[in-house]
């Protein structure tokens, strides 16, 4: 039996996903979007046991390692209330990839500076027919340790 076209597609963007956030299957992962509950369950399918997707997260305290989210047929706007909703779920020197629908460049630009006004720092990111992705870590604030 063959999957639907959507699941398929969504799916798809796993992979890109995993290899942008550096993720190991010991990571504690959270996925958002219209489709996190599948790419969570295609997580765990991979072995990334420790995935989540954003409806069975529990209480946010800093545990995840990672943010995958799908952002596809979304729109902008609305992903500003979701990155301050998650960002009381990772760690602080957490990563996201957030995948969208392909856009002009300044969209891409603008997914850049509002991930760098939450206090994270750019590492890399794809363009792809189907859409692009940023990947971003939150940049770690630890206090520099004094010299005896």
């Amino acid at each position: 039996m063959n999957e639907p076209q959507s699941v398929a597609a969504g799916i798809r963007v796993v992979e890109p996903m995993l290899a942008l956030a550096r993720c190991m299957p010991m990571h504690r992962i959270i996925v958002a979007g219209a489709r996190s509950i599948e790419l969570a369950f295609e997580l765990q399918r991979r072995g990334f046991t420790r995935a989540a997707a954003t409806a069975n997260c529990g209480r946010a305290s800093g545990q995840f390692d990672v943010a995958l989210i799908d952002w596809r047929r979304r729109t902008f706007r609305m992903l500003e209330p979701t990155l301050d909703w998650l960002m009381d779920f990772l760690a602080p020197a957490g990563a996201l990839v957030v995948w969208m629908d392909p856009q002009k460049p300044a969209a891409i630009e603008e997914l850049r500076f509002t991930l760098t006004k939450r206090g994270f720092v750019i590492e890399g990111g794809t363009v792809r027919q189907d859409g692009y992705a940023v990947s971003a870590r939150r940049s770690e604030t630890r206090p520099l340790s004094e010299a005896a």
